[in-house]
């Protein structure tokens, strides 16, 4: 094999490791793959591991163990991050996008990949340590950011949907009540989405009464799978009865009797 120089290699570990997020690598896969010593290959994930922290481009974290090695998992910086929440809550703050039922307009936040993989980070981050096996959410405006979150874990996205699909064989459905408008409605899961005793969390667009992540959750509960976490991109500021707790949102949103006039929005105080 032709000797790969220092710089090359360095270029290729960054490329190998970010493309994968969290992910296991181990030594000896690099040490074949560039005809590198094990050594060798320790400096220069050591040299990338200090870059990556100087310019808060993500961790690079050594496990240890029979099946260790190294992973990349990306991560934003607090205060990047809260800069980057604060932005996007003025850009959100116009009483134009209230909807009725006191909801907020996303869908065409929801639509820019910047946008949604820089929420994905944030929420993987507060995540990663509670070991999901694959992100929960629910059709169909949760499924950007929830996806961005399940790439940046490494995990599988997981959809529920209103009703079942005959392509995706048998399901469990279950009824559950909306928080917001105490309406019965259906929620359905392939039997082959999930495995019994995995871990799942849950990640959705808005919350404001709770009543679809309960719904979820109870989902979860049919399949005898634990759920780890819920997050959300935006938050309803004290509703009358929440279904949930524990939850972390992004954003919180208030404004007083549906008047667009009224409205505000914030990073959440966990920021």
């Amino acid at each position: 094999m032709e000797r790969i120089r220092r710089n090359e290699r360095m270029a290729a570990l960054s490329r190998l490791l970010t493309a994968s997020p969290n992910k296991i690598f181990t030594l000896s896969h690099f040490c074949d793959r560039f005809g590198a010593a094990k050594s060798t290959l320790s400096e220069d994930i050591d040299i990338l591991r200090s870059v990556f922290e100087s310019f808060g481009l993500g961790q690079l974290d050594t496990v240890t163990g029979a099946a260790g090695g190294v992973r990349y998992r990306p991560f934003m910086p607090q205060k990047e991050a809260k800069e980057f929440l604060s932005d996007l809550c003025t850009e959100l703050c116009s009483p134009s996008r209230v909807l009725p039922g006191g909801f907020l307009y996303l869908s065409d936040i929801l639509s820019m990949p910047d946008i949604v993989g820089k929420m994905g980070t944030i929420i993987a981050g507060e995540f990663y340590d509670v070991h999901p096996d694959f992100v929960l959410t629910m059709e169909t405006k949760g499924i950007p950011v929830a996806l961005m979150t399940a790439q940046a874990m490494g995990v599988p996205l997981v959809i529920a949907r209103r009703s079942t699909k005959v392509y995706e064989g048998s399901a469990v459905n279950i009824n559950y009540v909306s928080g917001s408008f105490g309406h019965i409605e259906t929620m359905s899961l392939s039997r082959r989405a999930v495995k019994e005793g995995q871990r799942a969390l849950i990640v959705d667009d808005f919350l404001k009464a709770g009543g679809t992540a309960k719904g979820m959750i109870d989902l979860m509960g049919e399949f005898n799978v634990e759920v780890v976490g819920t997050a959300f991109v935006m938050a309803k500021k004290q509703p009358h009865s929440r279904l949930i707790r524990g939850e972390k949102s992004l954003m919180t949103m208030d404004v007083r009797n549906e008047e667009p006039d009224t409205l505000t929005i914030i990073p959440a105080e966990w920021l």
